[in-house]
């Protein structure tokens, strides 16, 4: 079998994704990155995806990306994240009205083309091939789908239909740690693959509400994703290198700081209360 060591990784230029893909390639994996083009109103992570993949590519890493086109069907599909829908919710990542922003069934539509292209991988090359997301402990409360009990069902079913695919395997390192894990994982691999993590975490694009100001695009600072992102920089002392914006244009570090310390503060005193 071959030496070489393959992964396939779903990709959409977010802070766990791009981390996880750091880090399979400071481990010394050929990556083959998936983006999907779902109809999302973010897409404009998919143009990021496009410029954090060619800026590693230049750096001469073993990578290879592409951008799969499913956007057919964003007029079928009810969420508040595809274009169309309705307006994205803001609050804490753990509030539950993020249920929200849950795209049906996104993450087994996504693994059915992840595992149909690391299994030809597979057999192409005559070796074994990891399916690598960047699902977090974060994810589980509001996307079912993010959880091992789903992942282990959807590769159950997998090896059930194809042969030989038990030269696939997945690979979660994040599923039961934070999200300022994930950054301190990706931030490690940055350092280990001499690259300024500050520049790479400024390519990455994690809001569900893109502002547009003055012909640039921007993150906003309310929404659950940008809040989940923030509270992880937050979390690790460090200032997020991303650019945040509201409607009246943008907004320095300092103000998406206090934001999300506030949101922060009001949900812990909101779970105080429920639990007596």
């Amino acid at each position: 079998m071959s030496k070489r060591k393959y992964a396939v990784v779903s990709f959409s230029g977010g802070m766990d994704s791009s981390s996880l893909m750091l880090r399979l390639l400071d481990d010394g994996y050929e990556v083959t990155a998936l983006s999907f083009d779902y109809g999302q109103k973010h897409k404009v992570e998919l143009d990021k995806a496009r410029s954090l993949a060619d800026y590693l590519k230049l750096q001469n890493f073993k990578l290879h990306h592409q951008v799969i086109k499913i956007d057919g069907l964003a007029k079928l599909l009810h969420s508040t994240l595809i274009n169309g829908g309705d307006n994205v919710p803001q609050g804490h990542y753990h509030e539950s009205n993020m249920r929200l922003t849950v795209v049906p069934n996104r993450n087994k539509i996504f693994s059915s083309i992840l595992q149909a292209v690391a299994l030809s991988i597979a057999k192409a090359n005559d070796c074994e091939v990891l399916i690598a997301m960047g699902v977090h402990a974060g994810d589980h409360a509001t996307y079912p789908d993010c959880r091992q009990l789903f992942r282990d069902k959807d590769y159950e079913a997998f090896v059930a239909g194809n042969w030989d695919a038990e030269r696939v395997k997945y690979y979660l390192p994040y599923i039961d740690y934070n999200k300022a894990y994930v950054l301190k994982d990706g931030i490690s691999a940055c350092e280990s693959l001499g690259l300024d993590y500050e520049e790479i975490y400024g390519m990455t694009f994690t809001s569900y509400i893109p502002i547009k100001y003055d012909n640039t695009i921007y993150s906003d600072y309310k929404s659950a994703s940008s809040i989940g992102r923030i509270e992880a920089f937050l979390a690790l002392e460090l200032k997020d290198p991303a650019a945040y914006a509201d409607e009246l244009g943008p907004v320095s570090w300092k103000i998406v700081k206090e934001h999300t310390q506030k949101v922060i503060a009001e949900f812990n005193c909101k779970q105080a209360k429920s639990v007596k």
